[in-house]
């Protein structure tokens, strides 16, 4: 097979990089900038609420259909629809007048990035040799860890720049110039593919999981924010019977979301579960510390920024670090990054228990940091050892649906947990703590369970 010259081997590189580094962005700016949104456009708890969760819903419902919707049409198609389509969702996102068109921008955000992210890695394996494609995986991590670092803090600054006195606006707006450039770049360089139609994408099966996950969300948010009424109660049982639903298709249809085979193995299950929950309650932490340091220690959304640096700074390095000791320590890694954000979760509700809102600057730095180094280990870990038994010709499957996983966790997690702080009452300081405690009892059910994973990831780590 020929493959591009190695100038237009790295620039595929870096378009692909580019479009991840923007969906990472947008993954992560409304943690800082959802207070100050929902004072401008009104919604109140039930908007910060969902501007992250509606995000990614959409992803993670989308993913793998993302990715055999590229399997099918050609990875060059769907990368193209899906970057065009971001970022006109985003121009959408920075126009919006009101909190209902905002959530419906923020869904088509989500949606179109399931197009875009799974075909990356089918680009780059049919512009790079074999022999050289690890040194483009390699720079994946440090990118992105990046992204992680700079996102909240480039929103908290777009948002105290007020540009042009747009406020938050601009932060989705940039993304005209940036996703312009990467589909421009895109159109000129990514090579040609025409699929496989006869590859099946299980339409009914992503309508029954978005239906589902859409209830519990709804549920959840409407019932923190207004009360528990009828209505959220109702949400919640048609997403329980939905996710049902969503079950009996799995085992029933022809080419389900997730192969059949998968479920069957302990060790994915466990893994696919302890990743889900853990995602879920560190999503909701992150937003709860957002949070408390704006609403509770009066912070603006630049000081929330550089207030979670720490922690961010502490992901980084931790998921470096473990990407070398995955091969020899495995499953012991994933069970010291949970006992890790176990302790710093722990230290970091002692701390706002006994302070409240008086609680200094400084001394959030370190218990931050050691949850930052506990959620790096478990990042960098989780879901790797969770494919140590899998056999060769599941991995895509199992990858794709680990993935949308995590984005659901996400969504889920960012839902459940930031409930527990609208309902908590008391103020900022009880609220969060509050939040804190559930964040350490979804951690620390975890824990046990590590034992069932596979002892190792597989062998590209060792």
């Amino acid at each position: 097979m020929d493959h591009p010259s190695a100038r237009t081997r790295w620039a595929i590189l870096a378009v692909v990089l580019a479009a991840d580094v923007l969906d990472l962005l947008d993954a992560t700016i409304t943690n800082i900038a959802a207070p100050t949104i929902a004072r401008d456009l009104g919604g109140g708890p039930a908007l910060i609420q969902w501007l992250g969760a509606s995000y990614a819903l959409a992803l993670g419902v989308l993913l793998v259909v993302g990715g055999r919707l590229g399997d099918k049409y050609g990875r060059r198609r769907l990368f193209l629809a899906g970057l065009a389509g971001f970022t006109a969702a985003s121009l959408a996102c920075g126009l919006a007048v009101n909190p209902g068109t905002l959530v419906v921008a923020r869904l088509a955000q989500g949606a179109f990035g399931a197009l875009v992210i799974p075909q990356g890695f089918g680009i780059l394996g049919a512009a790079w040799p074999r022999d050289q494609i690890g040194k483009a995986f390699s720079l994946f991590g440090p990118v992105m860890g990046l992204s992680a670092v700079g996102g909240p803090v480039l929103a908290g600054f777009l948002v105290d720049a007020d540009i042009g006195g747009l406020g938050w606006r601009p932060m989705f707006l940039i993304n005209l110039l940036l996703g312009g450039a990467a589909l421009l770049a895109a159109i000129r360089l990514l090579p040609r593919d025409t699929g496989d139609r006869t590859v099946s994408v299980d339409g009914p099966g992503a309508a029954l999981l978005a239906g589902a996950m859409l209830g519990l969300l709804a549920g959840l948010i409407k019932g923190s924010a207004d009360g528990w009424t009828a209505a959220p109660a109702l949400l919640l049982v048609a997403g329980l019977a939905l996710s049902t639903a969503f079950c009996h298709r799995q085992r029933t249809a022809a080419n389900p979301l997730i192969q059949p085979s998968l479920l069957h193995n302990r060790g994915f299950t466990s893994g696919l579960f302890v990743g889900a929950v853990f995602f879920a309650a560190v999503a909701g932490l992150l937003y709860v510390v957002s949070l408390f340091l704006q609403q509770g220690l009066g912070r603006s959304p630049t000081g929330a920024a550089l207030g979670l640096l720490p922690l961010s700074a502490g992901i980084v390095v931790a998921s470096i670090a473990c990407y070398r000791l995955i091969g020899r320590f495995g499953r012991r890694l994933v069970l010291a990054g949970l006992l890790i954000t176990l302790a710093g979760t722990s230290w970091l509700l002692a701390l706002v228990a006994a302070a409240g809102t008086d609680t200094g600057g400084w001394a959030l730095v370190p218990p931050l940091l050691v949850v930052g180094i506990g959620m790096g280990t478990c990042f960098g870990t989780v879901y790797d050892v969770a494919l140590g038994d899998i056999a060769p010709d599941e991995a895509g499957s199992a990858g794709g649906s680990l993935g949308a996983a995590q984005q659901l966790a996400n969504a889920a997690g960012a839902a459940a947990v930031t409930s527990v702080y609208f309902t908590a009452g008391g103020g900022e300081a009880h609220a969060t703590t509050v939040a804190l405690a559930v964040v350490a009892a979804g951690t620390l059910v975890c824990c046990p369970l590590v034992r069932l994973l596979p002892r190792r990831a597989p062998d590209r780590h060792q």
